[in-house]
């Protein structure tokens, strides 16, 4: 198993925003524009969009979304995401230190931003829009700097396909489950691979902590 170190690699952030720019006439944050009075609101210039899609699903007004929220505000956004990619998604984007299962406005802001990006690629990989094939599915990992070996493609694709056999096609949510696994199972085995040889040891209890997440928030 391989992978480009860090300067030849383009990986999808968690950070970075891809909104608009905040507006020139705006005088007051969107927390006060909204109603809302959070200790984390929305980082500036972040698209009203998506504090309205926040606040839609915000019922209680508590400043927090859980997942059956985030579920309803990506319907609202992309499409129906499964709870099983909307409960990795809070996992990944919420603040370690949270232990409900749920996130904060601007990791709200983050988390939609970075499905963006997604969304890009997802676009530009599924060719004949019958959503991405193990093929498809190569090339955008491998464009975004993740060499997955074949044997590992086929097992990760192999969730999708019904267990009939058939060549599966990750519709929008899959896809980005299965871009979320690699990327964060990758980052996690980079941190004991110190020189990017694609080989580290490691101890038993690190492995189970590192893989272990990823497979009890699908339940």
């Amino acid at each position: 198993y391989s992978y480009p170190p860090p300067a030849q690699a383009y990986h999808v952030s968690h950070q970075s925003y891809s909104t608009p720019p905040p507006s020139s006439t705006s005088s007051t944050p969107y927390s006060s524009n909204y109603g809302y009075n959070y200790s984390n609101p929305f980082p500036p210039g972040t698209d009203p969009e998506i504090i309205r899609s926040f606040q839609m699903v915000d019922r209680d007004n508590s400043g927090f979304i859980d997942d059956s929220e985030l579920q309803n505000a990506l319907s609202f956004g992309y499409h129906r995401f499964s709870l099983s990619t909307v409960r990795l998604l809070i996992f990944l984007f919420k603040n370690p230190s949270e232990r409900p299962l749920r996130i904060r406005p601007s990791e709200f802001a983050a988390l939609w931003s970075c499905l963006g990006q997604w969304r890009g690629i997802y676009e530009r990989f599924d060719r004949d829009r019958c959503g991405i094939d193990v093929d498809e599915l190569r090339d955008a990992l491998y464009s975004l700097g993740y060499a997955v070996p074949p044997s590992v493609l086929q097992l990760l694709i192999s969730r999708y396909d019904g267990g009939n056999g058939r060549k599966a096609h990750l519709n929008f949510d899959s896809f980005v489950e299965c871009g979320m696994v690699i990327k964060g199972l990758t980052e996690k085995f980079k941190e004991k691979d110190k020189r990017y040889t694609g080989s580290a040891t490691i101890t038993y209890e690190d492995f189970m902590s590192m893989v272990l997440p990823y497979l009890v928030t699908y339940n």
